[in-house]
């Protein structure tokens, strides 16, 4: 199972423990319990976001590591081009007096 998918089915349980925690809490009057129980439900919320968000970096990177292998040489000039215009904008033209 990847850590994605793991991530993702942990975030489904704390968020469904947190909604049973805050149904329970409203229903006893225990304001700490359901106060425990929105902290779980967006912890939950949470940990889902971050596994979806990381499978689409990990999409994201498959494909550009698809694409240096496919093009190496338009890789490498985008590289250098990328490189050359971030050395100019970082470092400049050294002055000479």
């Amino acid at each position: 199972m990847s850590d994605s998918v793991k991530n993702k089915g942990e975030g489904l349980l704390d968020e469904a423990k947190g909604r049973i925690k805050d149904a329970a809490g409203g229903l006893t009057g225990d304001a700490k319990v359901q106060a425990e129980g929105k902290i779980d439900q967006l912890s939950g919320v949470a940990q889902q976001e971050f596994a979806d968000l990381y499978d689409d970096a990990e999409t994201t990177l498959e494909k550009a590591t698809a694409f240096v292998q496919d093009r190496p040489l338009i890789s490498l000039s985008v590289a250098i081009v990328v490189g050359t215009i971030l050395g100019a904008l970082f470092f400049g033209r050294s002055k000479k007096n």
